[in-house]
């Protein structure tokens, strides 16, 4: 990877969101840091970067509006949030069991929740991944920190 196939920037069109949990919030700052540090993203068809990209969910599609970093567009497009409507959804419902159990639950327990959670986690990296491939190509660590941002926008008020 050459430093300019890479995001340099990310920005989330947060919107209208409910109150973060801390927990998430904390996912939330943790994936941008480390997207930033290290991350592999090339467009297939486009000049070469490094990128900016902007983030938002607009009647439930996913848009990837990526721009240069003087913010000229490059290149704007969208997928369908049933897409990940599943995943989002079974990833958050292990999340909060996950949660839960750290409070009361046995190693063991919380270490079976968890991997069931990493589990959803690289389905729904995988799945972004496979969705994005007309347009950019992503290395695992990259597809996986982008789900999670994917489903950070999808906590809607």
């Amino acid at each position: 990877m050459s430093d300019n196939e890479r995001i340099a920037h990310i920005f989330l069109d947060d919107g209208p969101v409910v109150r973060r949990s801390p927990q998430v919030e904390h996912e939330r700052q943790v994936a941008i840091f480390d997207l930033l540090e290290d991350n592999s993203f090339e467009l297939n068809e486009n000049p070469a970067g490094p990128y900016d990209l902007h983030l938002s969910v607009v009647d439930n599609r996913l848009i990837f509006d990526i721009r240069d970093t003087t913010d000229n567009g490059v290149l704007k497009f969208s997928l369908p949030g049933k897409t990940f409507r599943r995943v989002v959804r079974d990833y958050f419902m292990v999340c909060e069991s996950y949660f839960e159990a750290i409070k009361t639950k046995t190693p063991s327990q919380i270490e079976a929740i968890d991997m069931g959670r990493r589990g959803l986690h690289d389905e729904g990296a995988e799945i972004l991944s496979e969705r994005l491939a007309d347009q950019v190509s992503v290395d695992k660590q990259t597809a996986r920190r982008l789900f999670t941002l994917v489903c950070v926008l999808h906590i809607r008020g």
